[in-house]
């Protein structure tokens, strides 16, 4: 026996009111969310049917906040955001950063709060998806149901990166782990992994990386020395990806053999 479709404004919203009629060209549907995942070959005719509401956020903006009520699912369509945790002490401690094509605030279903805030990098925009609808939202269209499985799969992915990161001790390599990572990213998304340009800032990225602002500033400095990389305040390009991921693989070696120039003298990450 085939189960009814529910109301589509209802499934999205939780709302009772019938679908609000409006122009296919202005409407934002899971089908223009499974395209920007890359699943549109798996959409069904029903994903057309499902309104899903678009938000724009300004750069330095909240999408949510740590502790906060988790109201909803973010897929990123436009733009970048940090998320991080503040210490008691006011410390922004910077956990990872998210692109285009990727989710926020499915760690907080569990829960029902956000274990995190995640803020603009730059002017951005997300799909939001409520998250009292989302799963059944995708027994109905199995394509989204397959979508946040890879999410999540992606999602313990990132985890493994940091722990990746930390686990060097020299500041360069994870550095280089970093712009690795990122240009893996890139590439997945259909960008350059070549000529990146950074949304972050410098002390984000030390934040994130669990080393000193002038640390990082340093370690790009190294890197450019060696013939790794081009740097151009927030524009990179990665001038050797052989020589850059071999640094990257050092995770207790030391930078003294790498061509060129004589490294930083200071070295070792802090934290």
């Amino acid at each position: 026996m085939n189960r009814p479709i529910p109301n589509s404004e209802q499934a999205v919203t939780g709302m009772t009111a019938p679908l609000r009629r409006v122009d296919a060209g202005d409407r934002t549907s899971i089908s223009d969310l499974l395209r920007l995942m890359g699943a549109e070959g798996d959409a069904g005719a029903d994903s057309d049917r499902y309104p899903v509401s678009s938000r724009q956020v300004q750069a330095g903006s909240a999408l949510f906040h740590e502790g906060g009520v988790a109201e909803a699912i973010y897929f990123v369509s436009m733009g970048s955001f940090k998320i991080f945790r503040t210490a008691e002490d006011g410390y922004e401690q910077v956990l990872g950063f998210v692109g285009r094509g990727e989710v926020l605030g499915f760690d907080a279903v569990w829960m029902g709060r956000h274990p995190m805030a995640a803020a603009a990098l730059e002017p951005s925009r997300v799909y939001a998806m409520p998250s009292k609808n989302i799963f059944t939202l995708g027994q109905y269209v199995p394509a989204l149901d397959r979508v946040l499985h890879l999410a999540v799969s992606r999602e313990l992915t990132r985890r493994g990166e940091i722990a990746d990161l930390m686990a060097a001790v020299s500041a360069e390599v994870r550095l280089a782990r970093f712009l690795v990572h990122l240009s893996e990213r890139m590439q997945a998304s259909g960008q350059s992994p070549k000529h990146l340009l950074l949304s972050m800032c410098r002390r984000d990225i030390a934040s994130h990386l669990g080393v000193a602002h002038e640390t990082v500033s340093r370690s790009f400095s190294a890197l450019a020395d060696w013939n790794c990389l081009r740097v151009s305040n927030r524009e990179v390009e990665i001038l050797d990806m052989a020589r850059l991921k071999a640094l990257s693989r050092s995770t207790r070696g030391s930078t003294d053999d790498m061509p060129g120039r004589t490294p930083p003298s200071h070295r070792n990450a802090r934290g």
